[in-house]
């Protein structure tokens, strides 16, 4: 069995998100072949030099997992996209390629955070560019601690903001931008997380998008087995049967 799950946005104001992921983490992952966290793991990450005691804890939880023989996988997504080698030094994993291709249910499948297909928000892609641009990450990564703290807080607000001022289909993904993807790749599955709005897609030519949700009121997972792929809504303190 392979897991997949997205946007847990952890941090330590959400004592039931973190103790939900914990309890998935013994339940659930420590009994996997893999673990695959596809982005915005963290609520906001400024550096590896940075990381919190809660952090940390997180760091060790995930290590605790890897020691059982599950293979864990991270993907940068957009809150946490400074995340690099020392945490996953201290958490055992390894840091993904968004996109990357990998095999599940017997095919190859295409997993991406998701922020880079809602190109119909032009704004965000544009600032997307600037970010992620390695020249501007070296510089993020080497201002003073507060000065990234209070930059952090800045685009948080920012986003939230700006999330709820523009319309439902500017913020979701763009089908051009999901069909291009999935030529360019020649996959029939894409996986994602990043808009919240947990969905299995059916396209054309027999092709899927399934879109993970983020753990708020509920988690939610991608359940691989050899054969299909399920999407799993976990109410927080629930079960899901193994294989």
């Amino acid at each position: 069995m392979i897991l997949l799950i997205s946007d847990l946005h952890l941090h330590e104001e959400r004592a039931d998100i973190t103790d939900a992921f914990l309890a998935f983490l013994q339940q659930h992952a420590a009994h996997a072949q893999a673990l695959y966290i596809l982005g915005d793991f963290f609520e906001v990450w400024i550096g590896d030099d940075a990381i919190t005691p809660y952090q940390r804890s997180i760091a060790q939880a995930l290590s605790e997992v890897a020691a059982t023989g599950t293979e864990i996988y991270l993907m940068h997504g957009n809150r946490d996209f400074l995340l690099g080698d020392d945490f996953c030094a201290l958490a055992d994993c390894q840091l993904l390629k968004d996109p990357s291709i990998v095999k599940l249910a017997g095919e190859p499948v295409l997993l991406m955070h998701g922020d880079s297909l809602c190109t119909s928000d032009r704004g965000y892609i544009r600032l997307r560019k600037v970010l992620r641009n390695p020249l501007v990450s070296f510089v993020l990564r080497n201002l003073p601690l507060r000065t990234r703290q209070r930059l952090a807080g800045d685009l948080r607000q920012k986003s939230k903001t700006s999330t709820r001022m523009k319309a439902s289909a500017i913020t979701d993904v763009n089908p051009t931008a999901v069909d291009h993807v999935m030529a360019q790749y020649k996959v029939r599955t894409l996986i994602h997380g990043h808009t919240h709005r947990p969905a299995v897609h059916h396209l054309p030519n027999n092709k899927q998008r399934l879109v993970l949700g983020d753990w708020d009121t509920q988690g939610w997972c991608i359940k691989a087995s050899r054969h299909k792929l399920e999407l799993v809504a976990l109410p927080f303190a629930q079960r899901i049967e193994a294989d």
